[in-house]
């Protein structure tokens, strides 16, 4: 296997990487700043008041994204394995 073929597949790796995992940041940084403009508006400093909005959206996201995110890492990895025979000299 050549260099660019190892960068290739680095590059592959982290797009997957960056494409199941975005659904989640998405949503848990959006929900982080909602919460923490809503705490700073009415000063309401509890820690748990941000925790737990944040885990019932991630929660969510990955229930509603769960199947999605699953098939794109087992479609990634299924290529992965059938081009091994490939990459061997």
């Amino acid at each position: 296997m050549t260099d660019a073929g190892v960068v290739s597949l680095g590059m592959q790796a982290i797009q997957v990487a960056i494409t199941v995992a975005a659904p989640v940041l998405i949503v848990a940084a959006a929900t982080g700043v909602l919460m923490g403009l809503l705490q700073a508006v009415t000063q309401v400093q509890e820690v748990s008041l941000s925790f737990i909005p944040k885990i019932i959206a991630v929660s969510a996201v990955v229930a509603l994204f769960g199947p999605w995110m699953l098939r794109t890492m087992v479609e990634f990895t299924t290529r992965l394995l059938s081009s091994l025979p490939g990459m061997v000299k």
